[in-house]
């Protein structure tokens, strides 16, 4: 993979993942207790051999930032090999990215400047595992110019999609934006299923360099890889459907796209389980992080009263969290994360260093980091109530908290803030 240069798309502003999104981009979230969102593309990249890797920030990247460089400096210059971030530098005009293509494209001249046959174009906030590898030597039986890796999903799922019209020779000759009309094209890689665009692209230097020229000069684009650039070079060049290989060594391929609350929640739901959905645990395609601070391992005691065990049952516990007669069910607690007597906590996400007040109870929420919910804390209980109190309640009902939320809902109580920690 010495001729493949990566390319990470971490810009997007994340609306609608806010509040979580506030004061930190949206590769940066914390994902599956100790890891980040940016982590799982990144370890793709590693476990396939990918060594030249630009990421390309833009809002809100201060922790992200910070996280790249302490975490991620593994590589060795001295090969040439890389992990470096570009934030917007307006190289070509006075625009910030303006979408996707425009991203890579005021991005170019360095591209171009690595000289590597290839590039690949992924997206900083997606949970899948793949072997890019594979995509390359796909691209080559193919003969392909360019190629776009798919996911097969049944035609009811496919409004929610972006799906790609493939012909039997598996050349990409037509994109459909979340078709409604109920006859979305079929997958030729199952004839029952189609072929959705995961946003992952892997083209010829040359011709991406070709393509972008040509997008940033069409006034009527929206400067988009899956909108503008592939539907236009679909029509003019040899673009080749790769479908998904999934590392994850499960029965059905898991990709997903964490860009809004609900699917954020699910995505963590989905290591809980005594078989998770996404595999964490598998010592050939291992995820790496970093470790911000180094934490005392996990602990589980009795209450002070009624001698009230504290314990955790299909949940993933990370170190420095502390269980002082709290319950925690089906909940992923990161870092430093402290339960205290007599608490009941469900199907619940809970961000580094939050803690629960004694007595409280939580179902079906995240509680971003640093949060100090006081003692007889309800979330989830009453979404009406939530909504009263300032809390984010999502379409599928989970209820979202962050700080200055707790702080507007108690301003008979609300202290003088401390400095706040960004991460």
């Amino acid at each position: 993979m010495q001729d493949v240069l990566a390319i990470l798309l971490a810009g997007g502003a994340g609306e609608r993942l806010w509040p979580l999104t506030r004061e930190r981009a949206k590769p940066a979230l914390p994902f599956g207790g100790i890891y980040r969102i940016i982590d799982i593309t990144l370890s793709n990249c590693i476990n396939s051999g990918v060594r030249k890797v630009y990421i390309l920030t833009q809002y809100k990247a201060l922790s992200l930032n910070r996280h790249l460089r302490l975490g991620w400096n593994i590589l060795s210059p001295e090969l040439g090999e890389f992990i470096e971030v570009l934030p917007p530098m307006k190289r070509v005009s006075e625009n910030w990215y303006l979408g996707t293509a425009d991203a890579v494209y005021q991005n170019l001249s360095s591209i171009l400047e690595e000289a590597a046959p290839y590039t690949l174009i992924l997206s900083a906030d997606h949970v899948y595992k793949m072997n890019y590898a594979q995509m390359l030597a796909w691209r080559q039986e193919m003969e392909a110019e360019a190629t776009l890796a798919t996911i097969q999903v049944p035609p009811s799922e496919a409004p929610r999609y972006g799906i790609a019209e493939i012909d039997a020779s598996y050349r990409v000759v037509g994109f459909e934006e979340k078709p409604q009309h109920g006859r979305p094209r079929r997958s030729p890689f199952n004839p029952r299923m189609c072929s959705a665009s995961m946003g992952v692209y892997l083209f010829s230097t040359a011709l991406l360099a070709d393509a972008l020229r040509q997008d940033a000069e069409d006034p009527g684009s929206t400067h988009d890889f899956g909108r503008d650039v592939l539907p236009r070079l679909a029509s003019r060049a040899r673009v080749a459907a790769y479908d998904f290989v999934d590392e994850n060594g499960k029965e059905v391929k898991y990709w997903r796209d964490v860009g809004t609350l609900d699917a954020y929640y699910e995505a963590n739901m989905d290591l809980v389980s005594v078989s998770p959905v996404f595999n964490l645990y598998d010592a050939s395609w291992p995820i790496r992080t970093f470790m911000e601070q180094q934490y005392p391992p996990a602990k589980f005691v009795f209450a002070d009263e009624g001698r009230r065990i504290g314990l955790a049952v299909d949940s993933v516990v990370s170190h420095g969290c502390i269980l002082s007669g709290g319950r925690a069910m089906n909940c992923v607690l990161s870092p430093g994360v402290r339960i205290n007597s007599f608490c009941e906590v469900e199907h619940s996400i809970l961000l580094p260093h939050v803690t629960v007040g004694r007595y409280s109870r939580l179902r079906r929420a995240i509680i971003d980091r640093d949060v100090e919910l006081p003692e007889h804390t309800e979330i989830g209980y009453d979404l009406e109530e939530d909504r009263a109190k300032g809390y984010v309640v999502t379409e599928g009902g989970i209820v979202v908290v962050d700080r200055e939320m707790v702080q507007a809902a108690r301003p008979a109580e609300r202290a003088r803030p401390g400095p706040r920690v960004v991460s």
